[in-house]
């Protein structure tokens, strides 16, 4: 079914959705679980085929796609896609709408962003969302929000349609700062990840025989409790850990990939780092005086 620029919808159980990638069909999907009214947009217009499919009404125009509902929600590849998708509506077109921004960016083009909108006469919400596509409509996931309270509050049933809601404060650079900080730890971690099986199935360990170990190296929750307030307070004491220790650690870590034959880019950088931060004074510290290094 096609929307026209003449529909309009003041149902508050009533939705548009812009970009269709797996994040946004999966919130689609989850607005047409719970009852919504879906309006969809995507520059592939056939992405749109399996939601119209299950009743999702597929705009015809990005204008129509703003026209028909006051709640938009934007499931993007960055600002730039979000600029060069909104700017084919005319300005008038985003007068009265809250923008519902999941697009992953920076905190500066965000807060941007939200003066753009309001040039416009339209709210912009910054979210950053905490869960795969999966895991969209479990009310255990979460998304980061940030920008006008109220708009938070007025849309919260549904925002919490997708997951539960972390509201971080009124600056719209928040939630994206806060998303960039959660991916800078994902994607390290889940890099060194892939590092260590590339050694362990050089050396014929299966990623099912490392994979209890694999979990209890990777929860860091122990280490993050003890040394946050450490960091905030200053204290880089090398009572526990000294970073001389590691680097000892990660040249082990290096002569092992290397003896196995596999890429050693990813321990080579980690050991600059601590060899950075040796050089700088803090061989007898603790690695997390990496922070007065990194931000010197």
């Amino acid at each position: 079914m096609s929307v026209s620029m003449n529909s309009t919808s003041v149902n508050p159980t009533s939705v548009t959705v812009i970009g269709l990638g797996p994040m946004g069909k999966a919130m689609a999907g989850a607005y047409l679980d719970n009852g919504y009214e879906v309006t969809v947009w995507n520059r592939t217009a056939e992405r749109a085929d399996p939601l119209v499919a299950r009743g999702a009404h597929r705009a015809e125009s990005v204008a129509a796609a703003l026209a028909v509902n006051e709640l938009v929600v934007l499931s993007l590849t960055d600002y730039a896609a979000m600029y060069a998708i909104l700017e084919q509506a005319p300005s008038a077109a985003l007068k009265g709408r809250t923008l519902v921004n999941l697009t992953s960016d920076t905190p500066d083009l965000a807060r941007r962003a939200a003066a753009w909108a309001a040039e416009r006469g339209a709210v912009h919400i910054t979210g950053g969302v905490q869960t795969p596509p999966p895991g969209i409509g479990n009310p255990e996931t979460s998304t980061y929000y940030s920008g006008p309270e109220e708009a938070v509050e007025a849309h919260r049933a549904a925002l919490e349609v997708l997951t539960g809601i972390d509201y971080l404060g009124e600056d719209p650079g928040l939630a994206a700062l806060f998303y960039q900080l959660l991916m800078d730890m994902f994607w390290t971690g889940m890099l060194s990840y892939v590092h260590a099986m590339a050694v362990a199935d050089a050396n014929g360990v299966s990623a099912a025989r490392l994979l209890p170990h694999a979990s209890k190296a990777m929860d860091f929750r122990y280490f993050l409790e003890f040394y946050a307030p450490r960091i905030d307070a200053g204290n880089h004491d090398g009572d526990v850990d000294r970073l001389a220790m590691g680097v000892a650690s990660m040249e082990h870590v290096l002569h092992t990939a290397e003896a196995s034959g596999v890429d050693t880019a990813l321990p080579t950088a980690v050991l600059a780092h601590f060899r950075r931060g040796a050089a700088a004074g803090h061989s007898e510290d603790s690695f997390t005086s990496l922070v007065k290094v990194l931000r010197p």
